[in-house]
């Protein structure tokens, strides 16, 4: 269950990465929905990762939670088209999530 908990809270963290992206984009009144959105995931993802390292070891915990992150977040601004997809960036990704499964298999 922390490692659910954990791969969530990675996830959330792209999920407040993107909702930042959008509100700093936004103007006036269309800021409010994604600054919300950041501030919610931005607790929960937080919150999760606290509850996470009261099981799995604090580094450990944190390099998977920033490479779910990082993989995520990197794979919502190729889709969006704000980063260029290229063969070199999506190989090195698979990396990082191959070291956060490595992590897991690790631990």
């Amino acid at each position: 269950m922390p490692w659910a908990m954990l791969i969530l809270s990675g996830a959330l963290e792209a999920v407040w990465a993107a909702a930042l992206h959008r509100a700093s984009r936004a103007a006036g009144s269309r800021r409010l929905v994604p600054a919300a959105v950041f501030l919610v995931s931005v607790l929960a993802s937080t919150a999760g990762l606290a509850v996470a390292m009261q099981t799995i070891p604090v580094g450990t915990a944190y390099a998977v939670w920033v490479g779910v992150g990082v993989v995520l977040t990197s794979a919502y601004a190729m889709i969006a088209k704000v980063e260029r997809a290229t063969a070199g960036r999506i190989l090195l990704l698979a990396g990082i999530a191959a070291c956060v499964a490595g992590l897991k298999v690790a631990a």
